[in-house]
């Protein structure tokens, strides 16, 4: 294959998205003569990729290509140390060696180079090429969505988990910020939600795509790569949460599809309210009927109310102070009763009246939420005068502080003889934790209710594992956890169940 140009860019560094290095320092294969060669090379749908490490895997070889689109076909010439790769397109592959003449190709933290082939299509001998052809059938299964059908000895390759990835960075000596994790990772997808943190002084993040398939593709491209030249290794695998609970857009977590969430310092993020209400959430936590006049002293701001209504309809925070606050009070209200009606008073919006199924069930609500402490203001919960709340007419004004919950499929309460009856207590630092799904563990649900804003400080297993013990370091903060995630979707059609405990750990 000496007739094939080459047009990949060799580098002494491994940088994986080209920080920490000057451009000038960069030359095409190591001269100015075979840079010239690269602009006059015609493009291909075929490249040739040389230098690959011995020990290489086909599965390797094609997550090269799976950024930019369909890999057809693939030839492993082992013996000495080249591939070729088809794409689907021309497009496709000029789009992968462009990218690659800015970025180091690597496997298994090789350098490698990657040129177009003078050959318009890859022939391969399917008897000498089986291996290979097996591992390309299963990795064209899992981009269509559909299940490998290639023999499981012959490739691991099942069906990505996850669209969310979990993500450690060994050899950190230069700080990995949010912005570059997502400048690395939006090349193979969409990149909806992340969160950093610090744990076993290692830094990590959790990192959500909108396909699995994409996380798939860049943990199999971006696992074991350098960030920065030779440090801040990324070392990736698959999540056991299926969606994550971002509250804040700050420099610690982010959600890209929530430009308007506040960023936990006092100011939010986006100050136009004009889109009030478009985000309501009805899996929110509640739901119940009769009434209750719910007092905050002092205003709400217009901060702590988006982050009410975030907290109370789980990942869909509203801005502006009246909408979030009916998520807010039907969310409390909730745990003692089916909420159906909640409005917030137009002249008054510190105040909300609440209808709930019965005067059973508002009576329970406020014996045990008058007083309690939310968003740092003691709640004030008594009887109203009014025996329903109706609903404004259209156009008006005050439409958007009100919300009918009346058709829930989240009531609590709504089965006769319900064992919810049975478990009603009033609010505490211990939480019960219900509908866990198989594989996920306690250091995944102390991630997630950490990320809520509190402090874990114990933990138990049920000996099903299908329900827990969590406790926070004060009832405020079981309280908001209890708001945040109550319905959380753990994947495969399991919403977590989040209610007050009478138990300690």
């Amino acid at each position: 294959m000496d007739g094939d140009v080459a047009v990949g860019v060799k580098r002494g560094s491994d940088e994986l998205n080209m920080y920490g290095s000057s451009p000038n320092s960069m030359t095409a294969n190591g001269s100015d003569s075979k840079k010239q060669r690269l602009d006059e090379s015609p493009p291909s749908r075929v490249l040739h990729i040389r230098k690959l490490p011995s020990e290489v895997s086909e599965t390797e070889v094609i997550a090269l290509g799976l950024p930019f689109g369909k890999v057809t076909n693939i030839l492993m010439l082992k013996g000495k140390n080249q591939a070729f790769l088809e794409l689907g397109t021309e497009e496709a592959a000029i789009t992968m060696v462009n990218y690659y003449t800015a970025v180091t190709p690597q496997v298994r933290n090789t350098p490698v180079f990657i040129q177009y082939s003078n050959h318009k299509e890859l022939k391969t001998d399917s008897a000498l090429n089986q291996r290979a052809q097996a591992v390309l059938q299963a990795v064209s299964a899992v981009q269509d969505g559909s299940s490998p059908s290639s023999d499981p000895g012959v490739l691991d390759l099942a069906p990505p988990p996850s669209p969310v990835l979990r993500i450690i960075i060994d050899n950190m000596f230069y700080p990995v910020t949010l912005d570059v994790l997502q400048q690395i990772f939006s090349k193979f997808g969409t990149v909806m939600k992340i969160i950093t943190f610090t744990k076993n002084n290692q830094f990590q993040a959790l990192l959500q795509f909108s396909d699995p398939v994409n996380a798939q593709q860049a943990k199999l491209s971006l696992d074991g790569q350098n960030i920065y030249n030779s440090c801040c290794t990324l070392r990736i695998d698959f999540s056991k949460l299926v969606n994550l609970n971002v509250k804040y857009n700050n420099d610690k977590s982010r959600d890209y599809t929530r430009p308007d969430l506040p960023t936990g310092d006092g100011e939010s993020t986006n100050k136009d309210h004009s889109l009030l209400g478009k985000y309501i959430s009805f899996s929110a936590l509640c739901d119940s009927e009769l009434f209750l006049s719910l007092c905050f002293p002092g205003a709400i701001s217009p901060l702590s109310a988006a982050a009410a209504a975030a907290a109370a309809a789980g990942r869909v925070a509203l801005s502006g102070s009246g909408v979030s606050g009916v998520l807010c009070e039907q969310t409390f209200a909730g745990v003692y009763g089916d909420v159906q009606r909640v409005k917030i008073l137009y002249n008054k919006k510190d105040s909300a009246l609440i209808q709930l199924s019965d005067g059973n069930q508002a009576q329970l609500a406020m014996s045990h939420l008058n007083g309690q402490k939310v968003f740092g203001k003691v709640m004030r919960v008594t009887l109203s005068k009014h025996q329903t709340v109706a609903l404004p007419r259209e156009g008006l004004d005050d439409q958007l502080l009100t919300k009918d919950f009346s058709g829930s499929p989240l009531h609590r309460f709504k089965k006769p003889g319900s064992k919810n009856f049975q478990n009603i207590f009033p609010p505490s630092a211990t939480l019960h934790l219900s509908n866990i799904r198989d594989g996920v563990g306690e250091e995944d649900l102390r991630l997630l209710f950490s990320n809520s804003g509190g402090t874990v400080k114990a933990f138990k297993f049920f000996q099903d594992r299908k329900m827990a013990l969590i406790q926070m370091s004060s009832v405020e903060e079981a309280i908001q956890a209890l708001m945040d995630l109550h319905n959380y979707d753990m994947g495969g059609n399991h919403h977590l169940k989040v209610s007050f405990s009478k138990s300690t750990i």
